[in-house]
């Protein structure tokens, strides 16, 4: 059973930067696409960017385009979440997720997934 772990989160100021990163010791994450997912207190968990296994396509939530960026480093099985230009409204668990079966469609619905990390609190605050 793949296994994910989140690390990067923490608190920063609005305009700052943070980078994610999404990692498994037990499996190559090259067999998989990963999610990267979010959810505030109160809110439903919504795709935040979702990356194919081969990292040859990548999506974006409109309410990161252009700040956020998701990459992946296959031969160090990590993938990351760059985010830069952060607003408080980012402010939420941050999750990553991974499954075999991947269309962009996917990165809006996060039932599909079958793998999901624990999560790493992110708070955007002056």
């Amino acid at each position: 059973q793949l296994q994910l772990v989140e690390s990067g989160g923490g608190l920063v100021q609005p305009g700052g930067s943070l980078r994610l990163s999404c990692a498994t010791s037990r499996f190559t994450l090259d067999h998989y696409a990963i999610g990267w997912f979010r959810q505030a207190p109160g809110k439903e968990r919504e795709g935040v960017s979702c990356i194919r296994r081969d990292g040859g396509s990548t999506h974006y939530a409109d309410s990161v385009k252009g700040r956020f960026t998701i990459s992946r480093d296959n031969a160090k099985n990590t993938v990351y979440l760059q985010m830069n230009s952060l607003k408080p409204e980012d402010t939420a668990v941050y999750y990553c997720a991974g499954d075999i079966f991947y269309t962009d469609s996917y990165c809006s619905q996060p039932k599909v997934w079958d793998y999901w990390g624990q999560g790493t609190q992110v708070t955007v605050s002056s």
